[in-house]
């Protein structure tokens, strides 16, 4: 695939058909395809008007969305742009339908919306789920899940498993939690509370903790374990993004580089990839990581694009036929050679680009899941801003399907794991640590040997997530793409 389309598509996901992609060949008897330009912008002056930012959406929501046939005839322009935006998706409210957009979302400002691809937030640095404390499903209880190192709330001493109750001394509840959590503040006061018997005991001192642009570290955790005379190498990745914000330098496709560059010096002959948190990024991220695990995949197919009857001609055009097939790369440090199988850590939180692995590596070698069922995403997007800078909006809709070597992705209701085992909800035990049940279950998979690991016992009433700051970002878990230039 052309290097430079490559860096402005990513993979989204989200239909439940199986696709098989075959490359167009030039046909004598068949007339050509007519090859339609992408629709361009002049700039004006005055202030921009509702309806100017939706005719913009239209115009490329005609050209670029993968259901651009399924358009409404007469859309109502007169509505804000986000209620214009959403009744452009197909079949959004239909849940019977498994092969309708989900996933398709806009920001009002593209620079948030870019920079939110890129690892960068406005955050505390703690991810938590909340839960229904009991069955009356009105009182609210959040469990950290994880904490960004070197962020306010890692220097406030919070840590994996912390369980709060209140914030701004509020009491968290069905009816408050979106306002007191998801305000875009930022400060907060987290009240924290220890669980004795069946009651929490609230801790006496609140903790002000606060929200700052934060770039964060993708490349969250990695070790290795010796087990039953196996060498097993674990890494925790949490999302696909090449570097920081606004830089060249690929910084955290370096580190995964210099990981499995480690892995392979140590011997490692097994691998746990923990994608548990990794709501997805860019598909260059994610070719790199699964060129460094695949077996004998140097120059092989690792996904193709499907675009609609516009773009395809367009591109063909552009860049020739084939440039919508990504291969795997050839990587000094891949430790494919040492591997027969590679076991992936999933939750419902797993999606997009972390699918895309999933699905790509199939082909090549044994990829075991092991925990809950992932999102089930297998379709793209990519990120369209005003080139202009007028229209301050940017959108990010799905306009590619995409398939595996083998021409399948029938994963649109999600990966369903091997092994089906639940990390806890308020209990958690450190992440890497062979206490934690996915983990330990990933070994015993890989060596037979069962580590030690105690019950969860939730003092929630359902293990089911009421709400995921994970899951709130970055349109909630699509693989994105740099704007289109």
């Amino acid at each position: 695939m052309n290097n430079t389309l490559l860096r402005h598509t990513t993979l989204l996901t989200g239909l439940a058909a199986s696709l098989l992609f075959t490359a167009c060949k030039r046909d004598p008897e068949v007339q050509p395809v007519a090859v339609v330009s992408p629709p361009t912008f002049k700039a004006t002056s005055g202030p921009v008007t509702d309806g100017e930012v939706n005719n913009w959406i239209l115009e490329n929501m005609k050209y670029y969305y993968l259901w651009n046939d399924k358009l409404p005839q007469n859309p109502n322009t007169n509505l804000t742009p986000d209620q214009f935006f959403l009744s452009l998706l197909y079949d959004r409210n239909n849940t019977t339908n498994t092969n309708r957009d989900r996933f398709s979302w806009l920001q009002q400002s593209a620079d948030e919306l870019k920079a939110s691809l890129s690892g960068v937030t406005k955050t505390t640095g703690m991810e938590f789920r909340l839960y229904f404390r009991d069955a009356s499903q009105t009182s609210v209880v959040g469990a950290v899940i994880y904490v960004l190192p070197g962020s306010p709330a890692s220097f406030a001493g919070v840590k994996r498993g912390d369980v709060f109750t209140r914030v701004n001394g509020e009491t968290l509840t069905n009816g408050n939690y979106a306002s007191l959590l998801y305000n875009n503040a930022e400060n907060f006061n987290f009240t924290f509370a220890k669980a004795s018997g069946s009651t929490y005991t609230e801790d006496k001192a609140p903790k002000s903790i606060q929200a700052i642009l934060f770039q964060s570290d993708p490349v969250l955790l990695d070790t290795t374990y010796s087990v039953g005379g196996r060498t097993v190498g674990y890494v925790m990745y949490n999302q696909f993004v090449p570097g920081p914000n606004g830089s060249t330098t690929k910084t955290y496709d370096l580190k995964l580089d210099n990981i499995f560059a480690k892995f392979k010096t140590k011997g490692v002959n097994e691998l746990i990839l923990d994608l548990r948190y990794n709501r997805g990024g860019y598909v260059s991220s994610s070719t790199n990581l699964a060129s460094l695990i695949g077996k004998n995949v140097t120059g092989k197919v690792f996904y193709a694009q499907e675009w609609n009857s516009n773009v395809m001609p367009y591109y063909d055009k552009q860049y020739g036929v084939g440039w919508n097939k990504q291969n795997f790369v050839d990587k000094s440090q891949n430790i494919g050679a040492n591997l027969s199988r590679v076991i992936v850590l999933t939750t419902s939180s797993t999606a997009s680009a972390s699918e895309l692995v999933i699905n790509g590596l199939k082909p090549f070698m044994n990829v075991i899941t092991v925990g809950t069922t992932t999102t089930g995403k297998n379709v793209g997007s990519i990120t369209i801003s005003d080139p202009n800078n007028r229209i301050k909006w940017g959108i990010q809709p799905l306009t590619f399907r995409s398939v595996n070597a083998d021409g399948t992705a029938d994963y649109g209701t999600g990966f369903i794991p091997k092994v089906e085992v639940r990390e806890g909800t308020t209990d958690l035990k450190p992440l890497g640590s062979t206490a934690d049940p996915l983990i330990s279950e990933a070994i015993f998979q890989l060596t037979g040997t069962r580590m030690a690991r105690q019950a969860t016992v939730p003092l929630v009433s359902s293990d089911l997530p009421l709400s995921s700051s994970i899951d709130r970002q970055a349109g909630g878990g699509n693989m994105f793409a740099e704007p289109i230039r």
